[in-house]
């Protein structure tokens, strides 16, 4: 006969089978919303094998059905959730901030309770302070902010502080923020390795200068590229340290850039040059530059983002364009949405969050983006 103990311990393991049962319910925001394995694991904690052992029970029970390999949907009606309001400060309309904000609008519109409140910084300080403004009259629940000016970071981030908002900084880190971005000194290590090599295949007489087309307003964290990528030149060329390096404002539009290369050019001699450049604005400006001065191949490029623009380049006969290091911001969106409702949920996020990156060539650049197909190309 059973202990009073024993029926004790079970009636204790029971209640805990069921309590854990009623988390993985809740996982589930809605009735439409089809919820993966793993996204059970992240948002319950529970271990997998146990995650997937009461799926499979709630699925029996007639509380889940299994709606494809590994996911499932509600049977249970679910009471009407609060709806989560988002603020999201995008960058201004350039290709990358565009296939950025493009990503988050889709992965919240997977979400029946998330409701964005959407800005545009216009790649303006001034005006990224006023939108920081407007987002805290409107009482959003987390601000996704996508703003370049280093200067007036710490303010926004004090603004938002203040009025207890948690931030996401994209890509720019802001004091007390989460950082969702690239992770620029490898980014730029790859860049820089890559030119070396192409260096060491295309000019055996070796390089003469370097250009580095940096973005200062954007403060230390993105500068971390162009050391990368001097680092990684050094790896490949020993002589790096022998050679002029000219270190050049990338400003911000591609007009802008052109401009300043174009000067450039017009004082110094022609010679083999290997350009740095801290995104590919820059460097499909520098390009440009070389070509309209009829030298195009006394240059050899790597840009930085893999921007349609730099993949449609990478596909042109001939090209000077080593590559470009891929961000996929495409890809963006579902991470930036799944972390900002960790965060309002008081689940542990990393400090930062790091993209992968792979370098885009020629070589690869069809394999990696087969369905660029004939989109229209632009440069800003």
């Amino acid at each position: 006969m059973a202990t009073t103990a024993d029926s004790s311990s079970r009636d204790r393991n029971a209640a805990q089978a069921v309590l854990r049962a009623c988390e993985v319910l809740k996982c589930f925001r809605s009735e439409s919303e089809v919820v993966a394995l793993p996204d059970v694991v992240d948002r319950t904690s529970l271990s997998r094998t146990t995650a997937f052992r009461l799926l499979k029970s709630l699925v029996q029970g007639g509380l889940l059905e299994r709606v494809g390999r590994g996911e499932y949907r509600s049977l249970v009606r679910t009471r009407s959730t609060r709806i989560i309001r988002l603020g999201f400060a995008e960058q201004t309309n350039s290709e990358f901030s565009r296939t950025v904000t493009e990503g988050i609008q889709r992965a919240a519109s997977a979400k029946e309770n998330i409701q964005l409140v959407m800005v545009n910084n216009r790649y303006s300080a001034a005006e990224a302070l006023r939108n920081a403004e407007y987002l805290i009259r409107e009482n959003v629940d987390l601000v996704l902010e996508f703003q370049t000016h280093q200067r007036v970071a710490t303010k926004i981030a004090a603004r938002f502080q203040e009025a207890n908002i948690p931030v996401i900084a994209i890509e720019i880190p802001h004091p007390g923020a989460t950082y969702f971005g690239a992770n620029n000194y490898e980014a730029g290590l790859i860049a820089g390795r890559a030119l070396g090599r192409w260096t060491k295949q295309h000019w055996p007489g070796g390089a003469e200068q370097v250009l580095l087309l940096e973005l200062p307003i954007a403060g230390p964290l993105p500068r971390l590229r162009i050391t990368g990528t001097v680092d990684g030149l050094r790896s490949e060329l020993p002589y790096y340290d022998t050679m002029s390096c000219v270190h050049l404002d990338g400003k911000g539009s591609f007009e802008q850039i052109l401009g300043v290369v174009r000067k450039h050019l017009s004082r110094s001699k022609p010679r083999r040059t290997l350009v740095g450049a801290v995104n590919d604005a820059c460097a499909l400006a520098a390009l440009r530059a070389f070509e309209e001065a009829g030298c195009a191949q006394l240059c050899s490029v790597v840009g930085q983002n893999g921007i349609l623009a730099a993949r449609q380049e990478l596909r042109r006969r001939g090209t000077q364009l080593v590559g470009s290091v891929a961000y996929f911001p495409e890809r963006y969106g579902e991470e930036l949405i799944r972390m900002a409702i960790r965060l309002l949920e008081h689940k542990p996020v990393p400090s930062a969050v790091f993209v992968a990156h792979k370098l885009l060539t020629p070589q690869n650049v069809d394999l990696l983006y087969p369905l660029d197909g004939t989109s229209p190309v632009e440069l800003m």
